[in-house]
């Protein structure tokens, strides 16, 4: 049963992934993936922690495994930064990596934060 929702909630975070890829368009910047990847660490980190006391197990591995493993994008974001450096756009590759990790594991940890706040 569990194989069944991680297929499920992940053929839902590649639909989210995609239609927020469409809303912001192509841009110089690559904004979309680092705001996929932003908001993935952060509800990850949510998931993670809510999910050892207030959801079953199954949900907790169909969120963090299916959904956010399909929503979130470390290999486009390994291709638009190669891609920036090939440019010959080095201060924005190390823009867009410095923000990419930072952001990333701030809003992780916020998740964490948050999650263990609400689990009292």
């Amino acid at each position: 049963m569990t194989w069944l929702l991680v297929g499920a909630a992940g053929a839902l975070g590649a639909l989210s992934r995609y239609g927020i890829s469409l809303a912001i368009g192509v841009r110089p910047f690559p904004i979309a993936t680092l705001l996929i990847n932003v908001t993935g660490s952060f509800f990850l980190g949510l998931v993670l922690t809510l999910g050892a006391t207030r959801l079953p197990p199954q949900v907790t591995t169909a969120i963090a495994v299916g959904f956010l493993g399909a929503y979130t994008t470390y290999s486009t974001f390994s291709w638009e930064l190669f891609t920036l450096g090939r440019a010959d756009r080095l201060a924005a590759a190390a823009a867009y990596l410095a923000l990419s990790v930072i952001a990333g594991v701030l809003a992780a940890a916020l998740g964490y934060r948050l999650g263990s706040a609400l689990r009292g």
